[in-house]
């Protein structure tokens, strides 16, 4: 079975990701008005985080389930959110320090 610590670690890393590329492309734009795109992609790209999020967050979880392994299942899932807890608990560390 592979290890809670890695999905949580991989979604924090996707978010470390897609705020880069955001924040990256964001300021090579900022020189032109609002326009429909702007919306749709950011729209799109919450569409996919959700995807991305479910998957790293249920996929195993849901394979235990199905396996009628609910114990499991149960305790995969909380490990997944309480280190995604903690990789949160260390982005708003670091929020505050660098205020």
């Amino acid at each position: 079975m592979k290890k809670p610590f890695l999905y949580a670690s991989g979604a924090a890393l996707y978010i470390i990701i897609i705020v880069f590329v955001v924040q990256t492309v964001s300021s090579a734009l900022q020189s032109e008005n609002g326009t429909l795109v702007i919306p749709m992609t950011m729209l799109s790209l919450f569409v996919l985080s959700a995807a991305v999020m479910g998957f790293l967050f249920l996929s195993e979880p849901l394979y235990l389930l199905v396996e009628n392994r609910k114990r499991e299942a149960i305790v995969f899932f909380a490990k997944i959110v309480g280190f995604f807890a903690c990789f949160v608990a260390i982005f708003a560390f670091i929020l505050f320090l660098w205020r």
